[in-house]
C-alpha cells in the first residue's frame, strides 16, 4: 500500500471535480483526482453532450418540413437511428480525449478507481492512500427511479435512452422537466408519438408560469401529448411494448417509459457517515464556502442541494479552488444562474420568476413586460414564435429574464450578465444590439422597461 501527498485531493472527474483540479493547478497547488469511471461524468458521458448532439439530428429532421415554407423543397427519407447513434458517440469520444490530454497536460494526477474518504485528511483508492490538507467531494449525480419501479427491458431513464441506436414510434414520458422536454422534443422530431405523464400543474414547472403555458401551446402544435396533474401509478410489459397506467384511470401504450423524474446525488459508500459529514436526503450539506461541517472537507455540484447544471459545477470548482487558496472568490447564487432547456422550442431563463419577484418585493414594485417575437426580424425569418420577459424592480433593476423561441439559449449569456450586475432598463436601453439578430428582443424589452419602447405596442 501506497501513500501519496498532495495539497488538494478530489473526489470525482465531472464537471465540478475537473474544474477544481484544473484551478487547483494554476494556483499552484498539487492535485490529485480520483475517478471510478470515466473523466468527464454525466455531462460529458450520459447527459449535456450526447442530448444535445441527439437534439441537433432533431433540428435537421425539422429544418426538412420547415424548408418548404422558405421555397427549398425537401423530403426525409428515412431516420438512421443507429448513425444518429455514432454522430454522438463520436462526439462524447472526441470530447473524452480532449478531457484526458488537457488534465495530462496541466500536470493533475488522475487514480482510476472507486475512492473513499478514510478520515478528513485520507482517501482511499485501491491499494493508495492519498493524503491531502483539503478534500473536494465531487461525487455527482445518477438518474432517479420511483421506490418499487424496475429500471428493465423498456422502462429506462436518460442513462439507458442515450444508448439507443433505435428510435421509438411510441414513446411514454413520466416527468414534465428539463430531461423529459427534452427527450420528448427529440423523439418527435424524430417522427415518434410521444406522451408526456406530469404530476405538477404545468409543464417545465420551475420556469416562469407565462413560459410554461407558452410551451405547453408549442407543445400541441408540434403534436407532443401531455398529461398535466396526472400520477403514474404502474406499468407492465410484453410483447406489445409498456403500459402506463395512471391515476385517471387510463393506460397509455408505447414502446419505451423514460422516466425522468429527476437526479439523486452519488454520496452512498464514500465514507461520509465515518467521517461524520451532515447530509439531508442525501445531499451533503455546505456553507457560504462550500465546505462541509468537517474542516478540509469540501462538496461542490450535483451532490449539494440546489441546481443540477454543468455550469453550476464548473462554477463550484473554480470557486472551491480559490477559496482554498487564500482568495476571495464570488459565488453566483442559484436562482441568478443560467438555465436553458434544449427542446422546440428552446426555453432559457435566469434570475427570478414574476410571481417570486413579487414574493420578493412586492407586486406593486415590480414590473414585467414580455416582448413579443413576432417583432423581430431574424425570428420571423426563422420562422419562431415566442417572447422575451423581462422583470425590473421600479426604479431598480432587472431581477430576471425568461425566453422561449427558437435559438433562445444563445441570448442567455447577456440575460445573465444584466441580472448579475444589478443592471437598469435604463442601462442597456442606451447600448446597440446588431440588426437584424435575435439578440434585440433583449434590447427591446429593456428600452420597454426604460420607458422608450421603439419596436414594441
Amino acid at each position: 500500500m501506497a501513500d501519496h501527498n498532495f495539497d488538494l485531493v478530489v473526489l470525482g472527474g465531472g464537471s465540478a471535480g475537473y474544474a477544481a483540479a484544473i484551478r487547483a493547478k494554476q494556483l499552484g497547488q498539487t492535485v490529485a483526482l480520483v475517478e471510478k469511471d470515466k473523466l468527464g461524468g454525466t455531462c460529458l458521458h450520459r447527459g449535456c453532450v450526447p442530448t444535445k448532439a441527439m437534439l441537433h439530428a432533431g433540428e435537421v429532421a425539422d429544418a426538412v418540413e420547415d424548408g418548404a415554407r422558405l421555397g427549398v423543397n425537401l423530403s426525409l427519407e428515412s431516420i438512421d437511428g443507429a448513425k444518429i447513434a455514432a454522430f454522438r458517440d463520436g462526439i462524447v469520444s472526441g470530447k473524452f480525449k480532449g478531457l484526458q490530454g488537457l488534465l495530462k497536460a496541466k500536470k493533475v494526477d488522475v487514480f482510476a478507481g472507486e475512492g473513499r474518504l478514510i478520515d478528513a485528511k485520507t482517501v482511499q483508492v485501491g491499494d493508495d492512500k492519498l493524503i491531502a490538507k483539503n478534500i473536494v467531494l465531487a461525487t455527482g449525480s445518477y438518474s432517479k427511479s420511483i421506490p418499487g419501479l424496475d429500471i428493465t427491458g423498456n422502462v429506462i431513464t436518460s442513462d439507458q435512452a442515450l444508448l439507443m441506436d433505435w428510435v421509438p414510434q411510441r414513446a411514454v414520458v413520466l416527468g414534465g422537466g428539463v430531461i423529459g422536454l427534452e427527450f420528448a422534443s427529440l423523439w418527435r422530431a424524430l417522427g415518434a408519438e410521444v406522451t408526456i405523464v406530469e404530476g405538477l400543474p404545468h409543464l417545465a414547472p420551475a420556469e416562469d408560469e407565462s413560459i410554461s403555458k407558452a410551451l405547453e401551446r408549442a407543445y400541441k402544435k408540434r403534436g407532443i401529448n401531455f398529461q398535466l396533474n396526472t400520477k403514474f401509478e404502474s406499468v407492465t410489459q410484453d410483447e406489445y411494448g409498456v403500459h402506463v397506467k395512471t391515476d385517471k384511470g387510463e393506460t397509455i401504450d408505447g414502446d419505451v417509459l423514460l422516466v425522468a423524474i429527476g437526479r439523486g446525488p452519488v454520496t452512498q459508500n464514500i465514507g461520509l457517515e465515518e467521517v461524520g459529514i451532515e447530509t439531508d436526503r442525501g445531499f451533503v450539506l455546505v456553507n457560504e464556502k462550500l465546505e462541509t461541517n468537517v474542516p478540509g472537507v469540501y462538496a461542490i455540484g450535483d451532490i449539494t442541494p440546489g441546481l443540477q447544471l454543468a455550469h453550476r459545477s464548473y462554477q463550484h470548482g473554480i470557486f472551491v479552488a480559490e477559496q482554498i487558496a487564500g482568495q476571495n472568490p464570488v459565488l453566483v447564487e442559484d436562482k441568478n444562474i443560467p438555465k436553458v432547456t434544449y427542446c422546440e422550442p428552446q426555453v432559457a431563463s435566469v434570475g427570478l420568476s414574476e410571481k417570486k419577484a413579487a414574493e420578493e418585493f412586492g407586486a406593486e414594485n415590480i414590473t414585467a413586460y414580455e416582448y413579443n417575437l413576432a417583432g423581430n426580424a431574424k425570428s420571423s425569418i426563422l420562422g419562431t414564435a415566442g417572447f422575451v420577459k423581462a422583470i425590473r424592480v421600479n426604479d431598480g433593476p432587472v431581477v430576471g429574464i425568461h425566453m422561449i423561441g427558437a435559438r433562445v439559449g444563445e441570448l442567455v449569456g447577456e440575460a445573465q450578465l444584466i441580472v448579475n450586475w444589478d443592471a437598469y432598463p435604463e442601462d442597456v436601453a442606451q447600448l446597440v444590439h446588431a440588426h437584424p439578430t435575435q439578440g434585440e428582443t433583449i434590447g427591446e424589452a429593456m428600452m420597454a422597461l426604460a420607458g422608450r419602447p421603439l419596436h414594441a405596442m
